[in-house]
This record gives C-alpha cells, structure tokens and sequence, in this order.
C-alpha cells in the first residue's frame, strides 16, 4: 500500500538545485529542473555513494559531486560510458506542493 507524503512547497526547492528528504529507506534527492519538472531519486550515487543532491543538475541530469558521474533524473541510470543505477521515487506537485510516494 503506498501514500503521498507532502515534502516542500516548490519554490523552495531552487531551479537546478535539490532538497534530501530522509526516510526510513534512507536519503531521497530531490531535484528540480530549470522547467519547474521535479524528480526523486536515491541520494547515493551508483558509483561511489556520492550525495547526488550535491551535485549539478543540467537538463534531466545531475552530476555527482565525486567523481562527475552523470546520472538520470528520469530513470536513475548512469550515462554511457559509466554503468549503474539509483532508484526512483514519485513525486507530483498539487497546488504548488511536492509529495513523494513513500
């Protein structure tokens, strides 16, 4: 069975910038892009575990801060050449509200 937990109000998320929210599950990154779409994913790089909220998001990626792995927003994967996968959370925006599926 899965709900939606109200997180943060958009706007204060910045564009190109994230939040963590911290779960039972652990650390979920969650990032906004410049065209206001928001993704979650797994805090810790596939890589070396590197805080991806740390990171630089460009289009529908973020760099991780370590080793500047570029990793999906959308599906989690690493990008070519680099191999490796986050997991993905859900997220919607109601009035102006983030909520993730937990």
């Amino acid at each position: 069975m899965s709900s939606w937990k109200k997180i943060v109000a958009l706007i204060d998320i910045p564009r190109l910038g994230s939040r963590v929210v911290r779960t039972e599950k652990g650390d979920i990154g969650v990032f906004r892009t410049e065209d206001d779409r928001v993704f979650a994913l797994n805090n810790s790089c596939p890589h070396k575990g590197g805080p991806l909220s740390q990171g630089i998001v460009y289009g529908d990626k973020v760099a991780c801060p370590l080793h500047g792995w570029k990793i999906s927003l959308v599906d989690g994967k690493a990008e070519e050449p680099d191999e490796g996968q986050t997991s993905c959370f859900a997220v919607k925006i109601i009035d102006g509200m983030v909520y993730l599926e937990v």
